[in-house]
């Protein structure tokens, strides 16, 4: 689907920041050295600016207000410390809504209602009924005589679109006050292609199911904004609720169609391949139908598991169920082990990668509590990639090895309810489900989204979406 970029696309793309333009730092950002040492983003990375530099960030915010401030502010973007905030906001007229359905006349009736004064092309992808053209509002019906994907649907829609920026949304959803404003300013950054709302679940109450969608959809990429970009915590964003720049999905190819699963995940990696940035904006929500009857649900999450063997194989090395350094899985296995020697062995493991780290920051202040913090988020971030990977990718592998080894068995046994109980904190809220029932469903979320992982693998045989990325 990659096409050639326009050389219109590529300028685009290399405009710096308009003046006015904001950049914040992340809360989560530690700052050394007089501010000129910034360690954050995730993955968490070291980002040093030059004394100037550093002098241009007033408190926690940079003002862009002349070239040399636009590409500090880029930078702290890029590196994933800083988060934009646009003052440009574009015209509503500039925007065009592509809904793709097909036999969900009351969700797409319901939507309708939710979009007054905006310019709608609803894609009827092969329903049983014609859709028919609505007698009010500023829409358009286009018809595929037989089902041709949701990909399709949308890139239908996209062709026949003409405004500057267009936003997908699925007849499951229905969009909350406010939400193309929020999206529609992060398209001040010249270089943005692609915005996406948070989504949040339609009705959060009804069910104990319905409450664990509410707080671990997979369609929820959670409260903190950030820039979306592979191999991250927001690796991508789904397709049932986005913002796009009409130009820079048309250069790209728009949706592959070939793709019945993870299509989203496909268009966000390759328009990151063609240089452009995509933000996750939380504010923005939109509220989506979400599936919560157990057949249907669990079936699923099996399904969004079969998407990774053809991710894997357009996006080699993309998928992993790991990554890490082969010294914090040798200590997060050790410690697995739960003997003594195993608990010394992690230990040490800790150590050398602290005064590795001390090293490598030595010439900054405090540079034993800045080794000892990341060390510290190393081993951790490790022990939860492996728990989670023992629960969810590996879970056959786990069974078996479990029938022939109590101390396999004690260590799942730990992991998945360890896990299970870290992620609930994560994601609880007022009155949400209570954590038993949580880690239950999570638990059989994973083993649905596993079981679509093998399946996937084994169809394409090709194991790429199994194998960890381990490094030195």
């Amino acid at each position: 689907m990659s096409q050639a970029t326009s050389p219109r696309v590529a300028q685009t793309r290399l405009a710096r920041l308009p003046d006015g333009f904001g950049v914040r730092l992340d809360p989560r950002v530690r700052r050394f050295a007089a501010g000129r040492v910034l360690i954050g983003g995730s993955p968490t990375r070291m980002l040093k600016l030059a004394p100037a530099a550093a002098s241009m960030i007033d408190g926690d915010f940079l003002k862009v207000v002349d070239s040399q401030t636009a590409v500090v502010a880029r930078r702290l973007l890029d590196s994933g410390v800083g988060n934009p905030r646009p003052v440009v906001l574009p015209s509503m007229s500039d925007v065009t809504v592509v809904i793709p359905t097909k036999d969900n006349e009351a969700g797409l009736r319901r939507l309708l209602q939710a979009l007054h004064g905006l310019e709608v092309i609803v894609v009827d992808d092969g329903s049983d009924t014609p859709i028919k053209t609505p007698e009010r509002g500023k829409v358009r019906v286009l018809r595929h005589d037989v089902s041709r994907g949701p990909a399709a649907a949308r890139n239908t829609g996209l062709r026949d679109a003409s405004t500057e920026f267009v936003t997908f949304l699925d007849s499951d959803v229905v969009p909350r006050l406010g939400w193309l404003e929020a999206g529609l300013g992060h398209f001040s950054d010249p270089a943005v292609a692609l915005v996406a709302p948070r989504i949040v679940a339609l009705d959060p109450d009804n069910g104990a199911l319905a409450r664990y969608e509410h707080a671990r959809s997979s369609l929820d990429l959670g409260r903190r904004e950030a820039a979306v970009v592979a191999g991250s915590p927001v690796s991508y964003v789904p397709s049932a609720a986005l913002l796009v720049r009409r130009h820079a999905l048309e250069a790209c190819g728009g949706f592959d169609e070939s793709m019945q699963v993870a299509e989203d995940v496909d268009l966000c990696w390759r328009l990151q391949a063609d240089g452009w940035r995509l933000r996750y904006e939380p504010i923005a929500r939109v509220a989506h139908d979400h599936r919560t009857k157990f057949r249907s649900w669990i079936t699923r999450k099996a399904f969004y598991g079969t998407g990774a063997a053809p991710l894997a194989a357009r996006h080699p090395g993309s998928v992993p169920p790991m990554v890490m350094s082969i010294w914090t899985l040798l200590a997060c296995l050790a410690l697995a082990t739960f003997t003594r020697v195993g608990v010394v062995g992690a230990l040490l493991t800790q150590v050398a990668t602290l005064v590795r780290l001390r090293r490598m920051f030595a010439e900054l202040d405090q540079p034993t509590r800045i080794a000892a913090v990341l060390t510290a988020q190393g081993f951790a971030g490790g022990l939860w990639q492996v728990a989670s990977a023992v629960c969810r990718h590996y879970w056959p592998v786990t069974v078996v090895a479990s029938l022939f080894s109590s101390k396999v068995r004690r260590a799942v046994l730990a992991f998945a309810v360890a896990e299970g109980i870290w992620d609930w904190m994560g994601h609880r809220e007022e009155g949400g489900i209570d954590p038993i029932r949580y880690v239950l469903y999570k638990r059989l979320d994973d083993l649905a989204y596993g079981a679509g992982l093998w399946k996937g693998a084994i169809d394409a045989r090709d194991p790429s979406a199994l194998i960890p990325d381990i490094r030195s």
